[in-house]
């Protein structure tokens, strides 16, 4: 895995973080660490005491919560310069969900005191966070509407059409590429399926030659025309 340099350059190359000061972006510096994280490896469970956030500066962060049971009830999945761990405003003082690698991965690991000093002094930082949660908030309410209005084609597909538009990389006029790093049961807990659905519409999905993916990267699909997804 190649590796980053905490640097003026890399703080400046994360759009969250490029509207601090040279001064609070050193002052970030000194508070942060760069950490490696190999698949399937958790960077914090459920509990722990809040004292870091952190951005992602390579690979897939899955957020999620243990339900009783023993499912998992996946609320994001945080991708390259997204931030993570960011509730922190709260009078909650432990973690109310694990964050776990999809793939393996390299974050950026920033004290809390700190971050939260950087917030109170930045208007601009402050109001990008703030729109952050709030739209994390929205896509959760989307997904509980889904549950409820949707059925388990329309809540698979949708899960590919917000993918593609969030991370997803433009081949040619009309093709496009993601990589979300996650299982079919992983997709089936994001979804309310279950594993067993999720590789059967994909694989339909497939034969209508409306995706493609092959078995040995199942985890890349290559989206033929948005549209045609519904």
């Amino acid at each position: 895995m190649a590796n980053f340099t905490l640097t003026t350059d890399l703080i400046q190359s994360i759009p969250l973080l490029e509207c601090l000061s040279a001064e609070h972006k050193d002052e970030l510096i000194k508070a942060s660490s760069i950490l490696s994280v190999g698949k399937h490896k958790r960077i914090y469970q459920y509990n722990d005491a809040i004292q870091h956030v952190f951005i992602v500066l390579k690979g897939s962060i899955k957020l999620a919560a243990q339900t009783e049971g023993n499912k998992v009830l996946v609320k994001y999945i945080a991708y390259k310069n997204e931030i993570f761990g960011e509730n922190i405003f709260t009078s909650t003082a432990h973690r109310l969900e694990f964050a776990e690698a999809l793939t393996d991965s390299q974050v950026l690991k920033i004290d809390v005191r700190t971050f939260k000093r950087l917030v109170a002094s930045n208007g601009e930082l402050m109001a990008t966070l703030a729109n952050i949660m709030i739209t994390r908030i929205q896509d959760l309410e989307e997904r509980m509407q889904s549950f409820v209005f949707l059925k388990a084609k329309e809540r698979i597909t949708g899960f590919i059409r917000r993918t593609a538009k969030m991370h997803g990389i433009t081949i040619g006029l009309n093709e496009i590429l993601i990589n979300h790093g996650m299982s079919h049961k992983e997709i089936a807990f994001l979804t309310d399926t279950s594993r067993q659905t999720v590789a059967r519409i994909l694989n339909e999905l497939k034969e209508a030659n409306i995706i493609h993916f092959s078995d040995r990267k199942p985890n890349k699909i290559l989206i033929r025309e948005l549209a045609m997804l519904g």
